[in-house]
Formats: C-alpha cells, structure tokens, sequence
C-alpha cells in the first residue's frame, strides 16, 4: 500500500494562494527566455511550429511543446534537469515577486490566517524549481508539466502534462489536503466541516484563457479569481472580457510590491478570510450543539 502525504484541517483557518506562472508572475513564457533562443531559433518560429504540430496530430499543446523542446534540442543542448533549473533561474520576474510569498505568509500569521502558496502551471516543473522562489520553498507544491529523466538524467518522454482543464484536480487536492499527484484520495467524500482549505478559502491569479476553468471554479464556489496584467504593457482587454463573463472577481497589474493594486486587494482578502472564519466556526460551534 503506497503512502501519501496527506494534510487535515488545521486549529487556523488556510487560504491557498494559487498561481499560473507564464505572465503572472513573469511577462514571458519561460522557455522563451533563454532555452529557445539557445537553440538558435525564432521564439515566434517555435510555437508556431509546436501548435501546428498540435494541430495536425490531435495532439495536447503541451505534450507538443515539450516534444519540440527535446526534438530541437537533439545535438546542441542535453536536456537535463540541472539544465533546465539553470533556464529557470534566468526568468525575468514581475516587481515584488521574489519576497512576495514570505510577505502574504507573514500578513496572514499577524491575523490568525495560514498563508499557503501554490503553483499550478502548463510551464515546465523543472524550470519552475530553478527561480529563486522556489529554492526558497516558498511554495507548498508546484503543479505544473514535468519531464521523465532516464538513468543518466536526460529528458525522454513527459511526466507530467498539465493543459488549462486539468488544471482544476489541484484544486481539489488543495481543497481536500490529498496533494500526491497520485494520490487516488482525491475522489474520497469528505465532510464540508472538514475540508482542509474550502473554496471560499482559495485565491486563483491567472492571465488568460488557460486559467478560466480554474478561476470560473474558484469563483462558483465563494473564492476570489483575479486576473492579471503585465503593467509594462497596460493591456487590459483579457481582463475586462475576463470580469464581464464572471471569470474573476478583480484584476489589477501583475505587480507585487508592497501597497500596489495587488497587494491590497490580497491584504482584504485576508482580512475578510479572518473575519467570515470567525463566524463560520461559531457557526459549527451552534450547528454541533443543537445537534446534542
């Protein structure tokens, strides 16, 4: 019987912070910055060529673009996993990304609230695992497409490949504590009184259409969805359409510095986190009485 971690309800209340990573928390996709260019190709040349292989084949984007990333790689660079790690250490970040996750953690200790943060992304795990965040273990898990690396710890064939539908599992495993990507607990039945981290208790941030089926979730069941845009650019129109068609509930620039439009919408998040708990557990207190 195989053992899996697997985490309970917690004397204080959990607010899981979840996020893509492609134009969220940096203005690029990430094997654009570095990686594609190392193999002496035009970045737009790359997509164009993974999407149609896609295309012609019914095959998942995902699953394309990590074949191209190894097809293209064959006799210029050996894809390891340290290799890539490197890649992902040189990612452009958005402003205040980097002490953004010790800073949520912290507002929430100081009102009752464990913060947690969580990746859930179609970029590469290992490239993910390589930024400074992560050697920091800011982050309780990060979901997001993978490599299988053979005995010698080359890339050959995918691991992982996380598309914008399946992308919602993690937020039940969150929602449930079953966080092993194969743990088949997932499907268990558990009491809402004792969910780990409930949806109201999620925050989604997200940039395009890759993340609707998980905001659209998180904001169904009471959570807060965000959208995101990179502030260089100013393009607002994803997010508008976005908050039209009640895929968030907010959006604000993609930046983390202390007191940005971001930062207080998430401090208010925390802050109504603490207060609607309160209630809820006076709430069960009376609901368990009654029931004597």
């Amino acid at each position: 019987m195989e053992q899996y971690e697997r985490r309970y309800k917690e004397g204080k209340p959990v607010l899981a912070i979840c996020y893509d990573f492609d134009r969220t928390l940096t203005p690029d996709d990430m094997q654009a910055q570095g990686y594609i260019q190392d193999l002496g190709l035009d970045v737009k040349a790359f997509w164009d060529a993974s999407n149609a292989l896609a295309h012609e084949n019914d095959m998942d984007r995902n699953l394309a673009y990590m074949y191209k990333m190894v097809e293209e790689a064959d006799g210029r660079i050996i894809v390891k996993r340290n290799a890539l790690a490197e890649y992902g250490a040189r990612v452009t970040l958005f402003p205040g990304v980097e002490d953004w996750f010790s800073r949520m953690r912290q507002y929430g200790a100081d009102h009752g609230i464990i913060v947690e943060h969580y990746i859930i992304s179609s970029g590469l795990k290992e490239m993910i695992e390589g930024t400074v965040m992560a050697k920091n273990n800011e982050f309780e898990r990060i979901y997001a497409s993978a490599f299988y690396f053979n005995e010698r710890g080359t890339a050959k064939w995918p691991a992982q490949a996380i598309n914008y539908t399946n992308k919602t599992q993690f937020l039940f495993r969150i929602e449930k504590g079953i966080l092993d990507i194969n743990d088949p607990g997932v499907n268990d039945a558990i009491p809402p009184e004792e969910l780990r981290i409930p949806f109201r208790n999620m925050v989604y941030i997200g940039d395009s259409d890759t993340d609707i089926p998980c905001m659209k979730l998180v904001n169904t069941y009471g959570g807060h969805a965000i959208g995101v845009f990179d502030p260089e650019t100013g393009d607002r129109e994803k997010v508008y359409q976005m908050i039209r068609e009640n895929r968030i509930r907010y959006f604000a620039p993609a930046d983390y510095r202390p007191e940005s439009e971001l930062d207080k919408i998430l401090r208010a998040i925390i802050d109504k986190t603490h207060a609607y708990e309160i209630l809820q557990r006076r709430h069960e207190e009376n609901l368990k009485e009654s029931s004597c």
